[in-house]
């Protein structure tokens, strides 16, 4: 069982998310850009494999605009050899990793428009998958999308496109349930028709299912994954923040809540990705809960590298990623 967390390391001097405006794109700017945000990648991976934390999810932005039509910089074969040296790392450490794509990547948009600029974006992420040289265990995880008056018709629609995709991006991609529109029982329906996995998210599941019990939903879940195609099942954990709406996510892990979920597994192997406001900080935390239970692997007896480095005069400012707009389909 591996843990993880998403994106940004908020202890941490650097962002492998820099960016910059479309109207001020130039080549220049994307491959200082690129650069920035590889270095920091793999910095935050090498102090993720130092505490113990396995599991990371990339973000999106590794690359700016590296779906949109503005971009015709051969960024893949430029940075071949540093996609490469990440991948190995990966492999060497025994690291499970992913990417999560925003909320426009919406296959079963009726837009046509829509539908195509997701299936380049799910190209996009999953060429850097291949770029590490990694296999079908590296996900790409997306949302069923909008359910558009038509629960039916929107499954179906899910369904034809998922059809369409390139092989190399149809093995990469994982389905999650999600807290208001299309819970567990829909996406075993997608899985049933189209093989598609279920990361699961037991927080979403909490706000919307049938009735089924966390430790059987576990097990439907983890039951869509196969062993070497697939991998350990990956699934989202989080938990309701006190006082907030329904629906909102913790900003800290509550340890004795983790623990108790933890007993839900009986035996069940899956690698948590922590959905957690202060990152980094629980992730610590739950592996050392993870260790005192005995379902994972000790501390490695390797340094820890620095959080911060002396100022780079030449290096972008660190990027704070906006908040999601919530969909209101």
């Amino acid at each position: 069982m591996k843990i993880g967390y998403p994106c940004v390391n908020e202890a941490m001097d650097c962002s492998a998310a820099n960016t910059f405006r479309l109207a001020s794109y130039a080549d220049e700017r994307l491959v200082a850009a690129v650069t920035a945000n590889l270095a920091c990648l793999r910095r935050m991976l090498a102090w993720n494999v130092a505490q113990g934390l396995l599991f990371f999810r990339m973000g999106s932005g590794i690359v700016p605009f590296g779906s949109h039509p503005i971009n015709t910089f051969p960024w893949q074969t430029h940075f071949a050899a540093d996609f490469q040296v990440i991948g190995d790392y990966i492999k060497a450490n025994n690291l499970r990793v992913s990417f999560h794509p925003d909320q426009f990547v919406v296959l079963n948009s009726p837009s046509v428009d829509i539908v195509q600029r997701s299936i380049q974006e799910l190209i996009y992420q999953g060429s850097m998958l291949d770029l590490m040289g990694l296999d079908g265990t590296a996900k790409l995880q997306i949302h069923v999308g909008g359910l558009y008056g038509d629960r039916e018709l929107a499954l179906s629609r899910f369904a034809a496109v998922h059809a369409t995709l390139p092989a190399a991006v149809k093995a990469r991609v994982v389905v999650e349930n999600d807290d208001r529109l299309f819970p567990l029982r829909d996406c075993l329906r997608l899985h049933a028709e189209t093989g598609v996995p279920i990361l699961f998210d037991n927080f979403h599941h909490e706000c919307l299912n049938h009735g089924e019990p966390m430790a059987e939903a576990l097990r439907l879940a983890a039951a869509t994954w196969h062993p070497t195609a697939d991998g350990v099942p990956m699934m989202d954990y989080s938990s309701q923040a006190l006082g907030e709406r329904k629906g909102k996510h913790a900003d800290d892990l509550v340890d004795d809540q983790f623990r108790r979920f933890l007993q839900e597994f009986h035996g069940l192997d899956m690698d948590l990705m922590l959905e957690i406001k202060n990152k980094e900080a629980s992730a610590l935390r739950a592996v050392t809960i993870l260790r005192e239970l005995g379902l994972s692997v000790p501390a490695p007896n390797i340094p820890s590298p620095p959080l911060s480095l002396p100022p780079d005069p030449n290096a972008p400012p660190k990027v704070r990623r906006a908040k999601k707009a919530v969909s209101s389909e």
